[in-house]
């Protein structure tokens, strides 16, 4: 389980909900006040939406949430058999208590250090595309580039 899954306000509209879905891996949004839980929005949700209509409103808790305590097991069979990759977490007043995320394999959850593992991989990604990679727009050339570079460095 994700343990702190990003939130947006209740104040969010769907133009703010659409910019976070920009990330392809991203598969829904948490709605929050404070803690509570208010509506978890997903990509559908949205398709005949004004951007400035509060995306609340769009969202839903039936079907998109899962108690604490739940048996693992059972969640992560019906997840498959719903084809449901996120599920939000709650305790017994709605407040969030984490975001279960199943793996593309379907045979686990992501955990919080999955999640650091993948944000490092895209920061020095990043960091890889804002030197020398960002200078030439030809994949091709950068990938003749780096193999060179690789088998030069073998060659030593």
């Amino acid at each position: 389980m994700i343990s702190s899954p990003k939130t947006m306000a209740a104040t969010a509209t769907v133009a703010h909900v659409r910019d976070e879905f920009q990330d392809d891996h991203v598969h829904c949004v948490l709605i929050v006040d404070g803690d509570v839980l208010l509506a978890v929005v997903e990509r559908p949700d949205l398709t005949d939406a004004g951007p400035e209509e509060p995306a609340v409103s769009r969202g839903r808790l039936r079907g998109r949430t899962v108690a604490a305590g739940e048996d693992l097991e059972q969640v992560r069979l019906a997840m498959l058999d719903q084809r449901r990759r996120r599920l939000a977490v709650v305790d017994d007043r709605e407040a969030l208590m984490g975001l279960l995320c199943l793996k593309r394999t379907g045979r686990g959850f992501c955990s919080d250090a999955d999640v650091r593992a993948r944000a490092a991989e895209r920061e020095g990604l990043a960091r890889l595309s804002d030197s020398w990679l960002c200078r030439d727009r030809d994949l091709g050339a950068r990938a003749t580039a780096l193999t060179g570079a690789v088998q030069a460095s073998g060659d030593a």
